[in-house]
This record gives structure tokens, C-alpha cells and sequence, in this order.
């Protein structure tokens, strides 16, 4: 007998190419069936995900949605076959997946700190805004119904995150979520200028609350959390500097769910008024953590459908393990995971 399907709210991070592993534990969910999706949070690369499934989605359902990732990841490789920035051949015979070796690369990255975008491209040209314009059927989107869809991005001036809902959505909104301020000018929106959502919402969680019918989260993690050693090369120091930034919004929402949770287990806060969430985690972090953060600037099709591959058996895997649980209780020991965060060290 079939099993019946459960209600979820997917929460999509940014992170560049990485994103193609989303890509995949998308693919594998739609094509599994059991989880139906009730909302969608994504920031960044997980906004341009969330909008290619629900582009997709709109047309012909799952399989639909799954044929428009395909689609919006070929055309992202497609798109930067004649860039400079490759992989050397002494990478591509080692099987490093990064731009390390490539001089265009770290041109462009001494380059990003010297002079900013204003400078290098007063003209605000931005190949990526019309690969996603052409790729994506914004109108398709705007008229999905199947699920709640929420899209992050950085106000400049106020530091604070605006969520943009699907009624309303635009190529700029999902710019402006991918807006990564070194890079490319900031997205203005209604005379408001935006930055990547990644800093304040990745991805960001308080929008499901109370609006999608279910109090299940899965978070799909692209960037680790944990990285052991202190980085030593300026490289290596900004890259982890990027991945403790890009986290901290999402570790502060699962930490404030973590204590809520345990207010009301411990009958303190009534449950009349406050809900427990149900967290769940879809990551990698043995096959993303050894990837540099170069790898992050690689579209290559073979590196795409890699990432995809391993999302795809990293939530085969998953499924297997806790589809049962799900609507029950969190996968996650979020107790657990903060432990020690906060903690005063006693000095001797």
C-alpha cells in the first residue's frame, strides 16, 4: 500500500554552484512523492532554485518542476562556457573541482577589493540577471498556487531582511537575493537598494510560521557550519568569514526554535499561543566541506550534475532514515547543537 504523503516546508540556502546539490535533493523529493511541499524559503542560489520548481510546478506539477531545474542548471552552464574562469588542466587531471590554480580568478577577486562594482561596471551589466530572465517564467511563478513562496534578500540601509512573496515576484527580487555586494551593484526595488539575503535570512525560517498548514522544516544546508582548525592564507580566513556570516541568521533562528520548543515542553509557554517546530537538516557536509570555496564560481556541466548526484543519494539516504519521524518530532537535536554556544569560560 502506498504511503501517505506528508506536508513540509523546504528552506533553501544560497551558495553558488553548490546550489546544484539542492538541486538534487529537490529532484529526488519530487520524484520520491511522500513529501509535499507547503512552502518554500530561499535565498540566493536556493531563491533561484525555488523559483525554477515553482516555474516548473506551475506548468506540470512535479515532473514539471523537475524538468525546469534541469532546465535552469543547464542554461547556467551554458551560459559561462566561454568565461575565463575554468579550471586549470592540472585540476581537471587531479579531480580538483576548484578555480585555486586559475589567475583569472584571484585577478578578479584582488580586483573585487580594490575598486567596487560602481567602478568596475559603471554600466550595471549583468549576464546573470538575463540568463535567469530567459531561463525562468516569472508570470508562472507569480502564478503558483500549489505552495507558499518566500524569497530573502539584505535592506542596505536599514541591515534588516525583507521577504518577498511570490504574488509579487520578480527577476530583480531573485537578483537582489543574489546580490553579493564585492561583486554586483545593489538591487533596487521601489527606490530601496538590497543585498544578498544570505546575511540576514539563509534562508530564513519565520515565514512558514503559522502560514503553510505544517510545522515541519527541512532545511537543505549547503554552506558548513563546522570546520575544524583555524584557516591561515588570507583565502582561506575570508572564505571561512563567509561561511560564519552566511550562517549566523539561520543558527540565531533555529536557536530562538530551540528555546521556544523547550519552554513549552517544560509547560512554561502555553501551547494555545506558541507552536513547536519540527527541524530537520538534508546535508553533506563530508562531500561539501572539502570543496573549496572557489568551487562556488564553477558551473561546469560534470561539476553540476556531480553535486546533483550527491544530493540526490544524500536524501535517498535520508528519506530512508527518517521519513517515518517526520510530522512527529524533529530529526535534529537542536539542544545538542548549541551546547556550549554562550557558554562563559572560567578562567583559571
Amino acid at each position: 500500500m502506498a504511503q501517505k504523503s506528508k506536508l513540509v516546508n523546504f528552506a533553501l540556502q544560497g551558495g553558488g554552484a553548490h546550489g546544484a546539490f539542492t538541486w538534487g535533493v529537490l529532484d529526488r523529493i519530487l520524484e520520491d512523492g511522500r513529501l509535499q511541499i507547503a512552502g518554500i524559503s530561499g535565498t540566493s542560489a536556493g531563491a533561484m532554485n525555488a523559483v525554477a520548481l515553482a516555474d516548473g510546478f506551475t506548468r506540470d506539477g512535479p515532473e514539471g518542476a523537475r524538468a525546469a531545474l534541469d532546465h535552469f542548471w543547464r542554461a547556467m552552464s551554458d551560459g559561462a562556457k566561454h568565461t575565463p574562469l575554468k579550471r586549470m588542466p592540472i585540476d581537471v587531471l587531479m579531480g580538483n573541482w576548484g578555480l585555486e590554480n586559475n589567475p583569472m580568478y584571484h585577478a578578479m577577486d584582488a580586483l573585487s577589493r580594490a575598486a567596487s562594482p560602481y567602478q568596475l561596471n559603471p554600466m550595471n551589466i549583468n549576464p546573470l540577471r538575463d540568463l535567469v530572465a530567459e531561463s525562468i517564467d516569472f508570470e508562472m511563478v507569480r502564478r503558483c498556487t500549489a505552495f507558499k513562496l518566500f524569497i530573502s534578500a539584505t535592506n542596505v540601509e536599514t541591515g534588516k531582511v525583507k521577504v518577498f512573496p511570490r504574488k509579487e515576484m520578480t527577476v530583480d527580487m531573485v537578483m537582489a537575493s543574489a546580490c553579493l555586494p564585492n561583486l554586483y551593484q545593489a538591487v533596487e526595488i521601489d527606490g530601496v537598494p538590497y543585498w544578498d539575503g544570505g546575511y540576514m535570512g539563509n534562508p530564513s525560517l519565520f515565514p512558514f510560521h503559522g502560514k503553510t498548514g505544517t510545522d515541519d522544516i527541512v532545511v537543505i544546508q549547503v554552506n558548513p557550519i563546522e570546520r575544524k582548525g583555524a584557516p591561515k592564507t588570507p583565502q582561506e580566513i575570508q572564505n571561512r568569514m563567509n561561511e560564519i556570516s552566511f550562517n549566523a541568521s539561520l543558527l540565531k533562528e533555529l536557536r530562538g526554535i530551540d528555546f521556544v520548543d523547550r519552554l513549552v515542553r517544560e509547560g512554561k509557554l502555553s501551547t494555545d499561543d506558541y507552536r513547536q517546530v519540527r527541524v530537520h537538516i538534508i546535508e553533506n557536509q563530508a562531500e561539501l566541506k572539502r570543496l573549496g570555496a572557489s568551487s562556488k564560481m564553477n558551473v561546469e556541466w560534470a561539476f553540476l550534475t556531480k553535486l546533483r548526484d550527491i544530493g540526490r543519494d544524500t536524501t535517498t539516504h535520508w528519506l530512508d532514515e527518517n521519513f517515518e519521524t517526520i510530522g512527529e518530532r524533529s530529526t535534529v537535536d537542536l539542544h545538542e547543537m548549541f551546547q556550549g554556544i554562550g557558554a562563559v569560560h572560567q578562567g583559571g
